[in-house]
């Protein structure tokens, strides 16, 4: 038992010094490939395992799913438990800043906004998440700043570190492309697959000649305006995400939590029931 006295060590000194983990924008920023996947069953325990797995970074997606905010931070301490490595980040339901800043300060270290379609929308986005003077996030208590105790630490670093990703995911966002980059504050574009290709009249049509000119006007802007490019592969088909990596993608969502569940249940059972099924 250590008992502070005359001759005993201070415990602060036998605290171990750890080095800080690189936000997910410093890696980004720095040219990495970031791999990641999505959260859409709220389960923690699966949040943990994935987080486990070594994915740079987790987004539970509040947009599609039935995740709440209380349910999200708890997501995001499964996250840090799995693997602190684990950046986790949010796909919002919308652009709104009520919401955007009670995300960041559950611990959200980024934000996906979906259907960005103008460059006013994404300077929502940006006046959501940065504190003044570049934005309007308003400070507070809260889990990323661990509760008050790091309040000033966090305030002075989270502008560097909380990256903004827009969703393009609509046709229009397409034709307002240089205008949506070229705003500073945006770290990468995300490219919604079914979302795009439904504003184009060609739902899931992935190999239609439309959508893949769309998707090279996206990585030709994202190189005018050093923002990076990212998608979204949403059966886990390594192949194609091999692909999508190839193609200049570097920060990609590789399938979900129920879409991965989904396959391995029914690729399993097809084969044992073949097996049965002959014999």
């Amino acid at each position: 038992m250590n008992k502070v006295g005359r001759h005993s060590i201070p415990l602060r000194m036998t605290e171990k010094k750890h080095t800080p983990i690189p936000s997910l924008r410093q890696r980004m920023l720095a040219g990495e490939t970031l791999i990641g996947s999505w959260i859409n069953s709220g389960s923690p325990i699966v949040a943990e395992l994935m987080a486990g797995c070594g994915f740079d970074f987790l987004c539970v997606d509040v947009e599609h799913s039935a995740v709440d905010l209380p349910q999200t931070q708890q997501l995001f301490q499964a996250i840090r438990s799995g693997r602190p490595e684990c950046a986790a980040i949010v796909r919002l339901h919308g652009v709104d800043y009520a919401f955007a800043k009670r995300y960041l300060d559950a611990g959200a270290r980024g934000l996906v906004a979906p259907l960005v379609r103008t460059k006013e929308e994404a300077e929502l986005l940006v006046q959501a998440a940065k504190y003044p003077p570049v934005g309007l996030r308003g400070v507070g208590f809260c889990r990323a700043n661990s509760y008050g105790m790091r309040i000033d630490d966090e305030c002075a670093r989270a502008n560097d570190e909380i990256l903004l990703a827009v969703q393009i995911e609509h046709i229009d966002a397409v034709l307002n492309i240089d205008a949506i980059l070229g705003l500073a504050g945006i770290d990468a574009a995300f490219i919604g697959p079914y979302d795009l290709t439904a504003s184009m009249g060609i739902t899931a049509e992935f190999d239609h000649p439309d959508y893949v000119a769309a998707r090279a006007q996206i990585l030709a802007a994202c190189a005018r305006h050093s923002v990076t490019p990212g998608i979204h592969v949403i059966q886990p088909d390594v192949a194609q995400a091999k692909a999508r990596i190839a193609e200049g993608y570097r920060f990609l969502a590789y399938s979900l939590d129920i879409a991965m569940l989904t396959t391995a249940c029914t690729d399993g059972l097809m084969a044992l029931r073949g097996d049965l099924a002959s014999a």
